[in-house]
């Protein structure tokens, strides 16, 4: 899922790296089923007229409260703020690598509107893992049927400055956002793979290049055709940072991810042109070759057990 913001903040790889394309235009959201059956000398009279746009759906107001949470709202000790709008119903709750189902609409404290699942008519599906960290944080308080509003200070969101656009009104919002979010529902995730022994620091058998990468083969593949830095590559991964703590995994989510190599952080472009089909490696990639201090990005050196699965040039 990719919302407009990219609330998928994420992380290496897959998820916000490419943007859809369709050979084909496709129907309009508003098009039903009666319309799409139309007789063909019915579709050609209408091809030769202007078609309509439909109306742009109002922004929703923002809550009273927006500009800053109210004496009673509860805090947790990241900073985050929330109160319950609608109770829910059961006692689980989704874990950070669950895939959840939500609406939401989301706010600057200076009231302007920038997202909402529920102006576009359709919930937002995705991992939790692959969020601002404050989404992260408040979708695990919560459980099916609750909505909640919840103040995420710009730490947990896109940093105080925003995104990486100097532009504000063309990059992510900055500073606290206010989103009202209803949990619809969630699916437990696969038990995630266990951090690495020496994910805390590079072991002495791995080799590194010039550029301060360091790599060591898991599991030998086949061939000897290597991708380019342009090539687009399948794979599985899971990712850490040198905590142990895992940020993000293919795996977990069952499905392995498909990007081009010239679209990733750098330590993967390098990283992965060392590999064959069938490989599996472990890359352990200095900040500087992964997201440098971003804001809502994994932090510091970040470890990486990847399997190249294809390669298409």
């Amino acid at each position: 899922m990719k919302s407009p913001w990219t609330l998928l903040c994420c992380v290496v790889l897959a998820a916000a790296l490419t943007a859809c394309k369709s050979s084909a235009p496709a129907p309009t959201e508003g098009e039903s089923e009666a319309e799409a059956a139309t007789d063909e000398g019915a579709k050609t009279e209408a091809a030769a007229a202007p078609a309509e746009k439909p109306a742009a759906k109002p922004d929703i107001p923002a809550p009273p409260d927006v500009a800053a949470p109210p004496e009673d709202a509860k805090r947790s000790k990241s900073g985050l703020a929330w109160t319950v709008l609608t109770k829910g119903e059961g006692d689980k709750h989704p874990g950070k690598f669950d895939i959840v189902t939500v609406n939401y609409t989301g706010w600057t404290t200076e009231g302007r509107m920038f997202d909402s699942s529920v102006k576009r008519g359709k919930p937002a599906e995705f991992p939790l893992n692959r969020v601002i960290p404050g989404w992260t944080e408040a979708l695990q308080l919560m459980v099916p049927g609750e909505k909640r509003r919840f103040w995420i200070p710009g730490n947990l969101a896109y940093g105080e400055a925003g995104g990486d656009d100097p532009h504000a009104q063309f990059g992510p919002p900055k500073g606290t956002l206010v989103f009202d979010i209803e949990l619809l529902s969630f699916k437990e995730a696969p038990k995630p793979p266990d951090a690495p022994k020496d994910v805390a620091k590079i072991p002495k058998n791995a080799k590194k290049t010039d550029s301060g990468l360091a790599s060591r083969v898991l599991e030998k593949g086949d061939g000897e055709q290597h991708p380019s830095a342009t090539s687009t590559v399948t794979v599985n991964y899971s990712g850490w940072t040198t905590d142990g703590k895992m940020f993000d995994s293919s795996i977990v989510r069952g499905k392995p991810a498909t990007f081009g190599l010239n679209q990733v952080i750098p330590g993967w472009t390098e990283g992965l042109q060392l590999m064959v089909v069938g490989e599996k490696r472990r890359l352990w990639i200095p900040e500087n070759l992964a997201y440098a201090g971003r804001p809502g990005r994994p932090q510091g050196m970040l470890v990486f057990d990847v399997e190249l699965l294809d390669i298409k040039n």
